[in-house]
Formats: structure tokens, C-alpha cells, sequence
């Protein structure tokens, strides 16, 4: 695993670096639809993970936001999300992170995600526990869902889909000591591994959002689910990842808004 997580923290931190550098500078941006974007710098932090992925491990699968499914020869796979806050950073707001994952035959075993303007490396290895900079981490402490800081985040077709998050974020709200939205997954997760967040929820998520993160969770304590409670899978398009401590208060609330 050693060999793979030092890969993995090197290129995560290489493109991070390239979108620290770019941050201030004009960005090229594409619309994929009414308000969910892509930059030039996703494409260069894609492209340069994807060449160094290609290149020392030729036989691998990679899964990636912006590019084609590569099918690998081999069964491990890298999940790849090249700039995670893509609409932080196209308005310069300093929020965002680098998030890769590697997966062997459908089960995550690794996960790095590097945030390049705090400098902070979260890694986790399956059975290994979650580093943040080479210190362990634990998740919080936090038994009572009315002292929690929660972490959420909204679909992007949130003008169009009744599915929108809005309504449990109203029921929450009125649960929780306070909700943060950041917009970008990956940290949510990485900071409920850290202790910073005592939960999180969102819906409509896809692999390269979840695949590190919800590892890291797991390995430092946590507690995940879908919104009903049931095993997450890779496959799951929402998620609760918590302490473990306040999870079955944050599922009760999501339940009990569901009926009504």
C-alpha cells in the first residue's frame, strides 16, 4: 500500500499546486449545463493525474469527472475528482481540494484528498487509519445532534428537481447548533474524519465525490449510511457520514422529513 499512498500524496499535492498557482489568475469557463461548470484548471489537474497514472501504472482503470472511463487490464481502479469546488475556485473563493481514490474490485482501500491553500494532506488507508499531515485523526466527540456543526451541500439541477436537498436542510437547521455549506464534498467528508464536522449529508453525489473521503470517515471512527440508514455502496447517490454518535439522530431527522 506504501508504494500507492506516496504516488497518491505526490501527484494529489503536484496539481494541487498547479490550482493554487492559477487561483488568481482569469479562467477559461465551460458550462456542462445552467449552473454546474468546468475550468480550464480542471482539465490541467485531470490531465496531469491521469498522465502520471498512465504512465506508472499502465494496466490501471480510471474513473475521473471530466474524462472518458478508462477500462485497466487490471482490477484497481483510480477515482479521481481533479479539482472538487470547481465554483469556489472559478470566483476565486479559496475553498476546494484535489481528491483521489484507489479501488480494488469495488472496495475503496485508499484515499487522499489535499487541500493545496491550508497545505493539509488527509490520507487513509483501509485497516490503516486517517492522516492528516502525518498526525492520526479521530472524529468528534459530539453525542447530542443539538450541538453539532453539520456540513451539507446542494444538487446542481437544485432550480429544476424537487429533490433539492432544501427541505432537510430546513428540518436540520432547526435540529443542529449550526450547518455549514462549503461546496465541496470531498473536505466535508475529510473534515467529519477530522473532528471539525460532527456529520454530514448531501444527495446526488457521484463516486469521485465520495470515494476518499467516505474512506477516511470509516477509518477515523465515523459511521456512514445512505439518508435511509441503509449500507452505502460506491453506487449510493446520497450519503450520511457522522461521528457515529449523533447518526441515528441525523437519520430520524431525514426520515421524519421524508414522510411529510
Amino acid at each position: 500500500m506504501l508504494p500507492f499512498k506516496n504516488f497518491a500524496e505526490q501527484i494529489a499535492r503536484k496539481a494541487g499546486v498547479l490550482l493554487k498557482e492559477k487561483l488568481s489568475q482569469k479562467h477559461e469557463i465551460y458550462y456542462k449545463d445552467e449552473i454546474n461548470l468546468v475550468t480550464e484548471a480542471d482539465k490541467m489537474s485531470e490531465d496531469l493525474i491521469i498522465t502520471a497514472i498512465s504512465r506508472n501504472y499502465p494496466g490501471h482503470g480510471i474513473l475521473s469527472e471530466e474524462s472518458p472511463v478508462i477500462a485497466g487490464a487490471e482490477k484497481l481502479r483510480w477515482i479521481i475528482d481533479p479539482l472538487d469546488g470547481t465554483t469556489n475556485y472559478a470566483h476565486g473563493y479559496p475553498v476546494f481540494c484535489v481528491s483521489i481514490a484507489l479501488e480494488d474490485n469495488g472496495v475503496v482501500i485508499l484515499g487522499v484528498i489535499y487541500d493545496p491553500m491550508r497545505d493539509e494532506m488527509f490520507t487513509a488507508a483501509r485497516g490503516e487509519g486517517t492522516y492528516l499531515n502525518g498526525k492520526k485523526l479521530n472524529t468528534s466527540s459530539t453525542a447530542d445532534i443539538s450541538h453539532s456543526l453539520l456540513a451539507t451541500g446542494f444538487p446542481y439541477d437544485i432550480r429544476k428537481s424537487k429533490e433539492n436537498n432544501l427541505d432537510y436542510f430546513i428540518s436540520m437547521a432547526k435540529k443542529a447548533q449550526a450547518i455549514r455549506r462549503a461546496g465541496a464534498a470531498a473536505l466535508d467528508l475529510a473534515y467529519v474524519a477530522a473532528g471539525r464536522f460532527d456529520g454530514f449529508w448531501e444527495l446526488k453525489l457521484m463516486p469521485w465525490d465520495t470515494a476518499a473521503g467516505i474512506l477516511m470517515v470509516g477509518e477515523s471512527g465515523g459511521t456512514i449510511s445512505d439518508i435511509s440508514g441503509r449500507d452505502w455502496r460506491l453506487s449510493s447517490p446520497d450519503v450520511v457520514a457522522t461521528n457515529g454518535l449523533i447518526h441515528k439522530q441525523m437519520i430520524k431527522v431525514l426520515k421524519d422529513r421524508a414522510k411529510e
